[in-house]
C-alpha cells in the first residue's frame, strides 16, 4: 500500500469499527454494560487474561456492587432479564473470587495447582448481595436458577475451569438471551470439555455437569420411554436429544446407530486462565 493511502484505509478501518462498536452496546441495558466491556477485553476463546483483568478490577468491583438492585426492580424485568442478570452476576463473582487470589496458591492434591477450587469457600462459604439477596454461587446455581427451567443456563455459568466450556466474550443480556443460549447449546458438541465421541470404540462421555444438574435435562429434554432410545435411561435420551440437533453427519450417523456407550469424564478443575498462555 501507497503511502499516501494509509489514512484514507485507516479512517475506513477507524469507521468500520465505530459501526460495529456503536452498535453492539444497543442490546445490553446499561447495567451490564461494564461487565460486557470487561469481557470483550479480557476473555478470548472462553480464557481470561486473569493478569490484565486484576489491573481493572475497580471496574468489576464497581460492577459487581450496582447488581445489588432493589427486589422491586429486579420483580420488574421480564423473565429473560431475570436469567441474563443471574448470568452475570455469577460469572463476574466467579472472576473477581478468582483476581482476588491470583496467582492461585493452594496445596489440595485434590484439585490442580492454580485451581479456583484451591481457594477456600469459592463456591459455598462467601455470600454476595444481589437484588436484595445475599447468596453463594452455589446458591445461585442451586436454588435460584432452577426457577427458569432451562438447563442451558448451567452450561452457560463460567466456574472458572476449563471443564466449564467457552465463557463468552460478551455479557448476557434479556434482549439475547436465547440466541445466546441456542449457541451455548450448539458449541456444546465441538467442545472437548462437553462432549467426547469415539466413533472407534463405540463410546461417548460427556460433560458431568449434566448429572450435577440430571433432574433439570431429563425434564427438559427426554421425550419418554419411545422411539428407538426407549430402552436407554432418562439421562441418555435426554443427552441425545439435546446434541441432535447440532451433531455434524459422521456424529449423527453415530448416535442414530444406537451402539454407544455414555459415560461422564471427570470435569476439568484446571484454571481458564490466558495469562500464562492457553492450557492444554
Amino acid at each position: 500500500m501507497r503511502r499516501s493511502s494509509w489514512p484514507l484505509a485507516l479512517l475506513l478501518v477507524l469507521g468500520i469499527g465505530a459501526v460495529v462498536r456503536s452498535q453492539t452496546p444497543e442490546t445490553v441495558p446499561p447495567l451490564h454494560r461494564p461487565f460486557d466491556q470487561l469481557l470483550d477485553l479480557n476473555v478470548r476463546d472462553g480464557l481470561v487474561y486473569y493478569r490484565a483483568l486484576r489491573s481493572e478490577r475497580g471496574q468489576l468491583d464497581r460492577y459487581i456492587a450496582s447488581l445489588n438492585v432493589t427486589p422491586a426492580a429486579y420483580g420488574a424485568w421480564s423473565r429473560d432479564e431475570k436469567v441474563a442478570f443471574w448470568l452475570n452476576a455469577y460469572n463476574a463473582i466467579v472472576l473477581r473470587t478468582v483476581i482476588n487470589a491470583y496467582p492461585i496458591q493452594g496445596k489440595a492434591g485434590t484439585y490442580p495447582a492454580g485451581s479456583i477450587r484451591q481457594i477456600p469457600g469459592a463456591f459455598e462459604g462467601v455470600k454476595h448481595r444481589l437484588a436484595g439477596r445475599a447468596l453463594t454461587l452455589d446458591e445461585i446455581e442451586k436454588t435460584v436458577l432452577p426457577e427458569f427451567k432451562d438447563p442451558r443456563v448451567y452450561l452457560a455459568l463460567g466456574r472458572g475451569a476449563v471443564g466449564s466450556g467457552r465463557l463468552r466474550s460478551e455479557a448476557y443480556s434479556g434482549a439475547k438471551l436465547e440466541a445466546q443460549l441456542r449457541a451455548v447449546q450448539a458449541e456444546f458438541v465441538n467442545d472437548q470439555s462437553m462432549l467426547r465421541i469415539d466413533r472407534l470404540t463405540g463410546r461417548m462421555t460427556v460433560t458431568p455437569i449434566i448429572s450435577w444438574r440430571e433432574a433439570e435435562f431429563v425434564a427438559a429434554y427426554d421425550k419418554g420411554a419411545e422411539g428407538p432410545y426407549a430402552q436407554r435411561s432418562p439421562v441418555e435420551r435426554a443427552v441425545i436429544a439435546f446434541i441432535a440437533p447440532n451433531l455434524f453427519r459422521l456424529e449423527r450417523e453415530f448416535v442414530e446407530k444406537n451402539a454407544f456407550q455414555i459415560a461422564f469424564h471427570n470435569f476439568d478443575w484446571r484454571l481458564n486462565d490466558l495469562s500464562g498462555g492457553r492450557a492444554d
